[in-house]
């Protein structure tokens, strides 16, 4: 089982209120992480790749731009990225987790970001030894979702990508994974409806224990 580690995993809600310490609208927060994904799509489509890190940090200073902080804008945006080490896992997820471990799954997980953020959120939740790799795209040749990414799971993996499962919040990523060959898994957190311009999941479910016991049924 393959799981996405920003948003599927991660609560990132509380970001917003870092916004807010800084002086800046709380729902920038969304238009913040969609552009920062939006530029990591753009260089992948291109052959391109950069760091999770420095695309967060440049997206982050231009929707700043326009905004009436309340400290300088180094110290914003510092303040608003190390939010990120301190976000934790939602509610569903270590039950889930430990469900699907209890009937012999391998689990990994595969991130835009960083494999150092993902290993300390689990490690919080108290799962980490629960997952065999934490995988990035930073080892990958492109950002998901494309092919390579998912492709580089499966190698890191040593099984067919046929046997792989991906679990994901983004739809983008849960058409990438099919894409690419994965069974697919999407939890609908947001309640908003999965776009039909994608491939549908095989499985889907409001949160990881319902998916988790789909799963091993």
């Amino acid at each position: 089982i393959v799981f996405d580690v920003n948003e599927t995993l991660s609560d990132m809600a509380p970001l917003a209120g870092r916004f807010a310490d800084v002086g800046a609208p709380e729902l920038l927060a969304k238009v913040w992480f969609a552009s920062l994904l939006r530029d990591g799509f753009a260089l992948a489509a291109c052959g391109g790749k950069e760091t999770f890190t420095r695309l967060a940090d440049g997206a982050l200073r231009a929707v700043l731009a326009g905004a009436r902080l309340g400290k300088p804008a180094d110290d914003a945006v510092d303040h608003i990225l190390s939010g990120f080490s301190e976000l934790a896992v939602h509610p569903d997820v270590p039950d889930g987790v430990r469900i699907l471990r209890q009937h012999g799954l391998r689990l990994v997980t595969l991130t835009n970001g960083s494999a150092d953020v993902a290993g300390r959120l689990l490690t919080k939740a108290g799962i980490r030894g629960e997952f065999e790799h934490l995988l990035s795209v930073d080892d990958a040749d492109a950002w998901k979702p494309a092919p390579a990414a998912y492709a580089h799971a499966a190698r890191a993996c040593s099984v067919g990508i046929e046997q792989m499962l991906l679990v994901a919040v983004h739809p983008w990523d849960i058409h990438g994974a099919h894409q690419a060959g994965m069974h697919t898994g999407w939890i609908s957190r947001q309640e908003t409806p999965y776009p039909d311009y994608f491939s549908a999941p095989d499985l889907q479910a409001p949160d990881l224990g319902t998916l988790a016991r789909q799963i091993v049924s």
